[in-house]
């Protein structure tokens, strides 16, 4: 299904936009009003709902952009996508849900241990 491929693709390039321009707010706007973003490796969320996932962005927003890193993988419902962050090299798995409209329901990412060099 090459348009949820390219949906994964411009999640990511959204994300790393509102890196660059510090819009989170336009960023939260691609979540359905009441999807969920959950973080595994981290102590945060889980956020339910756009409202509070665009108060999470907005009260640590993130300062690296991330690079996605091999194919976009369809997984059931789920687009899965491996990624690094462009500067730190840390890496981790986003899996995103769509809904019919194309909005994010669901986002979870997963953050992998650092390696030991």
């Amino acid at each position: 299904m090459p348009s949820r491929t390219i949906a994964g693709m411009d999640h990511v390039a959204a994300f790393d936009a509102a890196v660059d321009s510090g819009d989170w707010e336009g960023f939260a706007r691609r979540f359905s009003e009441d999807a969920v973003m959950v973080f595994h490796g981290v102590p945060a969320g889980p956020f339910e709902g756009r409202a509070a996932i665009a108060a999470a962005y907005a009260a640590d927003p993130p300062d690296e952009p991330l690079e996605v890193v091999g194919p976009v993988v369809v997984d059931g419902d789920f687009l899965v996508l491996h990624f690094c962050w462009v500067d730190s090299g840390g890496t981790g798995t986003m899996r995103l849900r769509l809904d019919p409209a194309g909005l994010v329901a669901r986002l979870e990412v997963s953050f992998d241990p650092p390696s030991d060099g």
